[in-house]
């Protein structure tokens, strides 16, 4: 198939693109580099079935695909919070130039949501039935509000329109290429390891996460969008749950130095848990994670001893 992938020099977007060459297809990037770098898609700027075009999704779009994957959203809170206005205009506006280019050419359209739709859960774990506690006018509304409108439209146009959807509800992941200075718990921690900097954790390092490793998400992206029994949403993320202050033992034991452990205040609105109930992936998609956390970690750091 021709496939477009939005945000596709990201983090995630890049994987997706790897993995889809893979496959057979033939994949068009879009991105237009605000978080997206040109490093994690320079291997493959030679390959004859991929193509790069640098584009904000804001902007109204137009190729000759089958499916759609839409990737495009800045997702760590210094990027999304840097322009607000921005982060919004990016869910809203790029879903809806998704929706309207799968309407045109009938492609199957994916939305990369996120677990941020729950915001700070009176629900633990996370099914996809629960409608959320999210702050509308807090500092992490723009990114909250914006994927949780971008959920709406989706599932609008899959209503009025019989657009072909796919819905995924990502949770924290993490892997090689994650941007070094994305804010994120993980990448936070190894590059401070690397640098020799103490770890920094926000409140009493008692609040939890679930971490899944890149390629065991991407396996889901895959496993969604190739079935037809369900349009999502779909949780993909890892159960296994751990606190900030085990995750920043463990990437000091395996990155080895003199690093310690600090403490700041919590940010506002920063959720005290999350863990994705998976059942449904189960179900639907026979997926669940396979790399365990410390194997993965021992896989990033490899990637990041090359940024330092």
């Amino acid at each position: 198939m021709r496939i477009l992938v939005t945000g596709g020099a990201g983090f995630l977007g890049s994987h997706l693109c790897d993995r889809l060459l893979r496959d057979g297809h033939e994949v068009v990037c879009l991105d237009n580099l605000f978080t997206g770098r040109k490093t994690n898609i320079a291997h493959l700027l030679t390959h004859p079935s991929f193509e790069f075009v640098r584009h904000d999704v804001i902007d109204p779009f137009k190729f000759e695909v089958e499916q759609i994957y839409n990737l495009a959203c800045p997702a760590s809170p210094p990027h999304y919070q840097f322009n607000p206005i921005k982060t919004t205009k990016t869910s809203v506006m790029g879903a809806i130039n998704c929706l309207g280019l799968a309407k045109r050419v009938k492609a199957r359209v994916f939305q990369a949501s996120t677990s941020e739709v729950y915001g700070d859960p009176a629900v633990h774990p996370q099914p996809e039935s629960y409608w959320g506690n999210v702050n509308p006018i807090g500092r992490r509304s723009c990114y909250d509000e914006g994927k949780r409108c971008a959920e709406t439209l989706f599932f609008d146009y899959y209503r009025e329109n019989k657009v072909d959807i796919r819905v995924v509800r990502i949770f924290n992941t993490y892997g090689p290429r994650m941007h070094p200075n994305d804010g994120r718990v993980v990448s936070n921690f190894i590059m401070q390891a690397l640098r020799g900097e103490d770890l920094t954790i926000y409140g009493d390092g008692m609040q939890t996460r679930s971490f899944c490793y890149v390629d065991d998400l991407i396996e889901g992206f895959i496993r969604l969008m190739h079935q037809t029994e369900t349009v999502g949403p779909i949780n993909l993320g890892n159960p296994g749950e751990f606190t900030m202050q085990q995750l920043a033992e463990l990437t000091i034991k395996l990155i080895g130095g003199k690093s310690r452990i600090v403490r700041k205040p919590l940010p506002a609105d920063d959720p005290k848990q999350r863990q994705p109930d998976i059942t449904l992936a189960k179900k639907y998609l026979k997926w669940e994670p396979t790399v365990p956390l410390e194997e993965g970690l021992k896989r990033t750091i490899t990637y990041f001893r090359t940024q330092v």
